[in-house]
């Protein structure tokens, strides 16, 4: 690869991003790959619960095992994505992640598969995402120029949350047709296709700078540490995705077996009505620029999270009939609002602070924003082998509703956006 076959970031012909060749690699495997994520988000609590048996407890910590390598290794990784260039490891995570799901059909045919196998799949996956996504937020910047980044990161957006709609739909009819195992076999594939697609991008990625006099690891990590910790802004949006991850994550852990066990639905119904409840989504990550410059981008910050917490409330009041339009309803608007803030906090952590701080600030706050996440998993679960599967439900729902308030503690409501770049010689907020 040479300098002069690459694209220029930011020299995009008439048309915008959908003619920027390397972008639209990385968005197209970034879908396909999204896609098959949230087909596996169905489909191995599925395999645990009508192949294996599981408790919910057990599904829970599935949930936990997936998100754990953020809490032993997400620092560290912050400050490793930011000494290597970035597009390497991206692809060394996708054949990975292909690698470890291929093992449960490959098990499964041997006679072998336990669910013991699930949780070291669901582990090395979620190790794998870690580097994957700390390098993807710290890609994109380096294939577009800031003021493309906003559009780049709404039609990343966009697919993402569609790939919520498609992924649990699809993951329902396979498991429905030829078995839940099969559908781990379309989400290997999906990696496969994101490597591929990343390998063909061409923009020259510069090697990143040594950090001065050789500093530790340590020292690096701890830069990240405190610039989060000192930002208002940032400080604030972190604290908020920890504490609202704890609900949403907390519920999602043993919705799954929730639908199945209390309410009775199949998995081809169970599939459809998760892809019901994350549609909003789709039509968040679409709007959220738009509502961001006509409202503000701090006020519409503040609109996503109200979205994003009390129609929550309505997911456990499912039963059968008309009574799944409740959780339908709740999940679609609770997936807008959830679309809008990524999008917003997105953009804004990929454009705010310094770019050599790039990686370790976005894995600064996801060790609080993911970390959080096992724990979750793990007291739902908990919670559902003590009190019940719906009670459970009613406890993570009830936490989610209430964390919009956490919002306005920080500087959010008193502008109407938040500020563009981080300021040379930092002054509070007006």
């Amino acid at each position: 690869m040479t300098a002069l076959s690459a694209t220029r970031p930011g020299s995009v012909p008439a048309g915008g991003l959908f003619r920027h060749r390397d972008f639209r690699l990385l968005w197209a495997g970034q879908a396909v790959s999204s896609v098959g994520s949230n087909v596996t988000a169905v489909a191995l609590p599925l395999v645990a619960v009508a192949v294996l048996d599981a408790s919910a407890a057990q599904v829970a910590m599935l949930t936990a095992a997936a998100w754990l390598p953020w809490l032993l290794v997400g620092l560290p990784a912050g400050a490793w994505v930011d000494r290597m260039r970035r597009r390497p490891l991206m692809i060394a995570c996708d054949l990975v992640s292909a690698l470890v799901f291929l093992s449960v059909p490959v098990a499964a045919l041997a006679g072998a598969l336990t669910i013991a196998q699930l949780f070291v799949v669901a582990f090395a996956a979620g190790l794998a995402r870690v580097f994957f996504e700390t390098a993807d937020q710290v890609y994109l910047p380096v294939l577009l120029s800031p003021a493309q980044v906003p559009e780049g990161n709404a039609k990343l957006q966009a697919t993402q949350t569609a790939s919520y709609v498609v992924g649990p739909g699809l993951a329902g009819l396979i498991a429905q047709a030829v078995g839940a195992v099969a559908a781990l076999v379309l989400d290997a594939l999906t990696f496969l296709a994101s490597a591929a697609c990343l390998a063909r991008i061409r923009t020259a990625e510069p090697r990143p700078a040594r950090a001065a006099g050789g500093r530790s690891l340590r020292r690096e990590i701890a830069e990240g540490v405190r610039f989060v910790a000192r930002d208002p802004y940032l400080r604030v949006m972190t604290v908020f995705g920890a504490a609202s991850n704890v609900g949403l994550v907390g519920y999602q852990a043993v919705l799954v077996v929730f639908l199945v066990r209390e309410v009775g639905l199949a998995p081809g119904a169970v599939g459809l009505l998760v892809a019901a409840m994350s549609a909003g989504g789709v039509v968040g990550a679409l709007l959220a620029t738009v509502v961001g410059r006509r409202v503000g981008t701090a006020r519409a910050m503040l609109l996503g999270a109200a979205l994003s917490g009390p129609p929550a409330l309505l997911i456990p009041l499912a039963g059968p009939g008309a009574a799944l339009l409740l959780p339908a309803a709740g999940g679609l608007l609770l997936s807008l609002g959830v679309a809008v803030n990524n999008v917003l906090k997105g953009t804004f952590r990929q454009t705010y602070p310094p770019h050599h701080l790039l990686g370790r600030v976005t894995v600064s706050m996801q060790l609080l924003n993911y970390g959080t996440i096992p724990l979750a998993a793990l007291l739902a679960g908990t919670l559902a082998a003590t009190f019940g599967v719906r009670v459970a439900m009613l406890a993570m729902t009830g936490w989610l509703a209430v964390t919009p308030l956490i919002l306005l503690g920080g500087p959010l409501r008193r502008r109407r956006d938040l500020p563009a770049t981080y300021p040379a010689d930092p002054v509070p907020a007006p």
